[in-house]
């Protein structure tokens, strides 16, 4: 009875298929289920290890930047003299070595710092090492930094020596979550070039309207100093004379060319307002040969430092018949019979005068070195005579000074027709007056005073002031030369980014 149901029923013999079925749908759930539990924890290890890892070169970053910090604005330079001097390391390999080793500042403790001074080793470690707090813990951080190159340049404002640096900075950051771990190096060049500090035959700082001031016959052009003279004179060239301001060029008269560019942030020609500075004014038909050139941004040149020591402000006097004035005696004041007198700075040390006045058409030459003075100008077709190179003047401008430095009464006389030989430094915001003649070369870096020119004479060499104005048809030519001659460090800039994990 049972085969014959079985045989009508046409299932012989499948009576478990239905239970196989079910453990293999059970299965094949719970696989599915097991690998959805899988990938959601590898997703989960991979959020954080993305995390660690995020948190960790957040930390390297952080190294990166304090080292960078410590060095561009705590950390000092070998100099030429000091507890830490220049040429004490071998500048002629890269990395730099001092005793034969690269020389490192470390606050890695798995690095060793050999950097010669204990101090700056010490200073190095505090500003460097630190931690970052986050949710799960603390990150550390450390940084290592190695000197690729160094080298130095006489500083084309002041004369100083400066030193100019290459460091290869490494930062590490370490999260210890034990088997979870998260190491990041991340690593930078930071370097300082040098830079030409007169760019342009004349720039004003001031970011408004006639910050530059040219009429009355005034012109630029440009001369290279490194070339022969012709007739004792320079060759000019109806070029490179480029000015420069982050303000307002106002030009008037037919005769009045500018013969380069004018550079500034501004745009625009026409009437300037305080609402609206326009980059050029014209008035009348004057040229402007090389057309404007818009900077990205405006040049913000620094304050030079307060001379030192400071000069006192009693009146120091050399007139033809005077000799020597200002306390000062052989060998560092000679006086010229019916002349002046020279003046020839001991090595290493500056002659430190009051208002430096020449008066009464005397001549007082001057040897290499530095002149500190709280004023100096000329009077009676006097002169100011370049002996030897270069001369930096530091003008302090203190007490009731009006116009520190004042060339209306005379001239500079600078054969050599290198501006850079003679150099005048004044950081104060009071009016100066310039005039030239037939060798008057110089630098003048006053950023913060406003600067004219009078007289229609010719000046050779480079103006930095807040304004410049010049009104009288006076000549600047412009020194190429000044290009390489004449540098100065540049910004600090940061390259070569580069990370990595391990």
């Amino acid at each position: 009875m049972t085969r014959r149901f079985r045989a009508q029923d046409g299932r012989a013999g499948e009576e478990g298929i239905a239970m196989i079925v079910a453990l293999f749908m059970v299965l094949l759930l719970s696989a599915i289920g097991s690998s959805m539990m899988f990938v959601s924890r590898t997703e989960t290890l991979s959020s954080f290890n993305y995390k660690t890892l995020s948190q960790a070169r957040y930390a390297a970053e952080s190294a990166v930047q304090s080292a960078s910090n410590h060095l561009l604005y705590t950390y000092a330079a070998p100099s030429t003299a000091g507890a830490d001097p220049i040429g004490a390391y071998d500048m002629t390999t890269s990395p730099v070595r001092v005793g034969g080793a690269a020389v490192v500042l470390s606050s890695d403790p798995d690095v060793a710092s050999n950097y010669p001074v204990a101090a700056v080793r010490t200073a190095f470690l505090n500003s460097t090492a630190g931690t970052l707090t986050t949710g799960v813990g603390t990150i550390r951080y450390v940084a290592v930094a190695t000197l690729v190159s160094m080298r130095q340049i006489t500083d084309g404002v002041t004369g100083n020596p400066v030193t100019l640096q290459t460091w290869e900075i490494t930062g590490r950051g370490i999260q210890a979550l034990g088997a979870a771990d998260a190491r990041i190096e991340v690593s930078s060049i930071l370097e300082r070039q040098e830079a030409p500090v007169f760019r342009y035959a004349a720039f004003a700082q001031d970011s408004g309207c006639e910050a530059l001031m040219f009429g009355g016959g005034a012109t630029t052009d440009s001369y290279d100093s490194r070339n022969a003279l012709v007739g004792g004179v320079p060759v000019f060239s109806a070029s490179g004379g480029n000015v420069g301001t982050n303000g307002n060029l106002t030009e008037l008269g037919s005769s009045t060319t500018i013969h380069g560019t004018l550079s500034t942030p501004r745009t625009g020609v026409g009437t300037c307002s305080d609402s609206n500075v326009t980059a050029l004014t014209l008035s009348g038909t004057p040229k402007l040969d090389g057309g404007v050139v818009q900077l990205p941004q405006a040049i913000t040149w620094p304050t030079p430092a307060a001379p030192s020591p400071a000069p006192p402000t009693t009146t120091a006097q050399f007139t033809q018949k005077s000799g020597c004035a200002g306390g000062l005696a052989a060998p560092i004041c000679v006086a010229n019979a019916g002349v002046g007198a020279t003046l020839t700075p001991a090595s290493g040390t500056p002659v430190v005068l009051g208002d430096l006045k020449v008066t009464g058409g005397a001549t007082l030459t001057l040897n290499a070195g530095t002149y500190i003075v709280n004023s100096l100008s000329f009077q009676g077709n006097s002169d100011i005579k370049l002996g030897s190179g270069p001369v930096v003047f530091q003008v302090a401008g203190s007490g009731s000074v009006n116009t520190p430095i004042d060339f209306t009464g005379g001239s500079i006389t600078n054969p050599t027709f290198q501006p850079d030989q003679f150099r005048l430094v004044y950081g104060g915001n009071k009016a100066i007056k310039l005039t030239g003649g037939a060798q008057s070369a110089a630098l003048v870096y006053a950023p913060n005073a406003s600067a004219s020119f009078g007289g229609l004479n010719d000046f050779f060499g480079s103006v930095i002031a807040n304004k410049v104005t010049d009104m009288g048809g006076a000549s600047i030519h412009y020194d190429r030369a000044l290009q390489v001659n004449a540098m100065i460090a540049g910004n600090p800039t940061m390259s070569g980014f580069t990370w990595r994990s391990f």
